[in-house]
């Protein structure tokens, strides 16, 4: 059936929720959310997360984009203490001055938007528990292997994949399980603030143009036997320590 362009679907139709209480419940039983926190929830729909997550925090702003489901959180949730409701786009809103985490279930197609969003910001979260498809999940966490989204995120954010979801939880019932990932700013960076646009422009070309139009053979070699690190192996898969090594190198030529 064609869509109806005076009539077109709500936004919320593109989106996969998590409506199962038990389910809900143990997922943030897995966050570090406390009552002195504030904690911004990304497109709450019709508020099942939000109902157990207000009684957690101190002060709850949940984003929403489609204006029906804001009407219908407001009326549910308005007279809430420390709920907060902001109707628009996530990747617009300005983000929390002072610090603050995030837990979502967020649309799966605006992952890599809204991932970046918090992990590049000048304000990033403290931590972040989203649901997203598990081979997102495990994209952002490296799994199995290191790739250009999680080097990008590792010297900023420890990531782990900290629960699986069976598809048959959501509704509607998405092509595949889902995951719950977990973002933990680093109190640390390995790379300073500084250097995260340099750091993020020697990944991006080393993986497309290959390592060799940044270093020759010689120099990696010389530089990670310096750090005590292996060469790389055979098909080039390196670990997060020695692209580290080879970026502070290149920086320091």
């Amino acid at each position: 059936m064609p869509k109806n362009k005076n009539n077109p679907a709500p936004l919320w139709v593109s989106q996969n929720f998590l409506t199962g209480s038990g389910d809900i419940r143990r997922l943030l039983d897995i966050s570090h959310i406390s009552p002195q926190d504030l904690v911004v929830e990304i497109g709450p729909g019709k508020g099942h997360i939000t109902r157990q997550l207000l009684p957690r925090c101190k002060k709850l702003v949940a984003v929403e984009l489609d204006p029906r489901l804001c009407r219908r959180l407001e009326e549910r949730f308005g007279g809430e203490s420390g709920f907060c409701l902001y109707s628009g786009d996530f990747l617009k809103m300005p983000l929390p001055k002072g610090p603050y985490k995030v837990f979502a279930n967020i649309p799966f197609s605006s992952t890599t938007a809204m991932i970046r969003r918090l992990t590049w910001a000048k304000n990033p979260p403290l931590a972040a528990w989203l649901v997203v498809e598990l081979g997102a999940a495990k994209r952002f966490a490296g799994l199995p292997k290191e790739n250009l989204t999680s080097l990008s995120l590792r010297p900023f954010f420890q990531a782990r994949v900290a629960a699986r979801i069976s598809r048959e939880r959501f509704h509607p019932m998405p092509r595949c399980d889902a995951g719950l990932l977990e973002l933990q700013l680093r109190a640390a960076p390995d790379v300073p603030l500084a250097q995260q646009e340099q750091y993020r422009a020697f990944l991006n070309q080393c993986w497309k143009q290959g390592m060799s139009s940044l270093l020759t053979k010689r120099q990696i070699a010389a530089a990670l036997r310096l750090a005590g690190l292996p060469q790389p192996g055979e098909d080039e898969n390196m670990k997060y320590v020695q692209w580290l090594c080879l970026f502070r190198y290149w920086q320091g030529r």
